[in-house]
């Protein structure tokens, strides 16, 4: 059945492999405030990925944390399709191979082959992952399954807002070119509060350490590329996922 276009399906449908079928292709500007969703599509996943543990607990698989982990890491893998984690993967064969040449990395990041940079990227990033999984799973630390891909999708949404976009078309273009400032900060603030709800306290130090690194993350495209692109837009979505994940089992362990 083919549903409505509204924004938060087409964020479902570009952000997982979840089958949505529109009635009608989106248009530049509701693909733009479809990122204003991105944050409840990650608290989605992260509903997932929490009932996904507990049901590997009720299966009694809780004495193989190292098995729960590895599940949680294909099924998070699987929803999203591997989209950012291919985004990650161009911006790291970019930065490397374009040797601070602005052209030069852009072009690298277009080619669909994935360099040895990029499978580097790619082995670390999910090696942190699944590290950190292996403590949610011992700890059946849910709240840290719901925040990490929902904070992940904010800070994307705050790179789009303070970022000039440097290709001329594309669903990115339309993101940076038609996103509502003000609704933006909205969705990015209103995230903020029900992930303090969900995490505590703890989740204040979170935000400096995400926002600190929104920084280093925007200067650095700037210096190089003069802005940001979807490939990083999706590297900063999976390192921010990461951070997350390491920084609340770090914190929730001393």
């Amino acid at each position: 059945m083919k549903l409505p276009t509204h924004p938060l399906l087409v964020a479902l449908q570009f952000l997982t492999t979840i089958p949505i079928h529109l009635k009608t292709p989106p248009e530049g500007r509701l693909i733009a405030r479809s990122v204003l969703y991105y944050p409840l599509v990650g608290a989605l996943i992260g509903g997932i990925l929490a009932f996904s543990m507990w049901l590997a607990n009720q299966l009694q698989l809780s004495s193989s944390p190292l098995l729960v982990a590895a599940l949680l890491l294909v099924i998070w893998v699987m929803l999203t399709g591997g989209l950012h984690l291919d985004g990650l993967a161009d911006s790291a064969d970019g930065w490397s191979g374009g040797l601070g040449d602005r052209e030069k990395t852009l072009e690298i990041m277009k080619d669909p082959a994935c360099g040895p940079m990029g499978v580097l990227a790619l082995l670390l990033v999910l090696l942190l992952k699944f590290a950190a999984l292996v403590q949610i799973a011992t700890d059946f630390d849910w709240p840290a399954l719901l925040l990490a891909p929902m904070l992940g999708r904010a800070i994307v949404i705050a790179l789009f807002l303070t970022t000039p976009y440097v290709r001329d078309k594309g669903p990115g273009f339309s993101i940076a070119t038609l996103l509502p400032q003000r609704a933006g900060w909205t969705a990015i603030i209103v995230c903020l509060l029900i992930s303090l709800t969900i995490g505590g306290a703890i989740v204040m130090w979170l935000f400096l350490v995400l926002a600190f690194f929104l920084l280093l993350f925007h200067r650095a495209l700037v210096q190089r590329l003069g802005g940001t692109t979807g490939d990083t837009a999706g590297a900063l979505l999976e390192l921010g996922e990461t951070l997350t994940i390491m920084f609340l089992t770090m914190t929730r362990n001393n």
